[in-house]
């Protein structure tokens, strides 16, 4: 749904993998081979990843000051599961947190996170406040709060709704001085 440009560095995946269901249509990416392939799961990986998805969802919805929209499995009790190890370049000391098997999507996705708070990246990635939408998007405006995916799509249907509704209540106010 976004016209946003993809999240930087390793966000990437957290973002694929959020916007892997579309709400408004109902299409979920991880009921497809392509899909899963390109999250590079199997199968039998699709019931945790929806897990996965959804907690990440809840978490995007806090950074952008919402509710979750839903009850989730907490996404700090997921990622604490996953292993991670700790590299150290050689060459020039640089050090970061990978996974140590980079197969499982859990451990991929809490190396992402961990790489994202660091680079002070992780609280810029936020899911659109539409409740029919709930697509991750990176917001990159300079204060930092944005709140739909898209402008075109998503503010501008809470935009109208909003007119309408003001719309709707200056109708009635009229209706009644009558």
């Amino acid at each position: 749904m976004s016209d946003r440009s993809a999240a930087p560095g390793n966000l990437v995946l957290v973002e694929s993998l959020v916007n892997s269901l579309d709400i408004e249509s109902g299409r979920d990416l991880l009921d497809t081979e392509e899909g899963r392939a390109g999250l590079g799961i199997g199968p039998e990986d699709v019931a945790d990843a929806r897990t996965l998805r959804e907690s990440l969802r809840a978490a995007l919805l806090a950074h952008a000051g919402h509710r979750p929209h839903r009850a989730v499995t907490p996404l700090g009790e997921l990622l604490a599961r996953a292993p991670l190890r700790l590299d150290v370049d050689d060459t020039d000391g640089s050090a970061r947190l990978a996974p140590a098997d980079p197969a499982p999507l859990l451990s991929r996705v809490a190396a992402a996170v961990a790489e994202a708070l660091v680079a002070g990246t992780w609280q810029r990635l936020k899911a659109c406040e539409a409740p029919d939408c709930h697509w991750a998007y990176y917001d990159r405006s300079p204060a930092g709060r944005g709140r739909w995916c898209s402008m075109r799509v998503c503010g501008a249907r809470a935009k109208m709704r909003r007119y309408r509704a003001k719309d709707t209540k200056i109708t009635t106010v009229d209706t009644k001085d009558r």
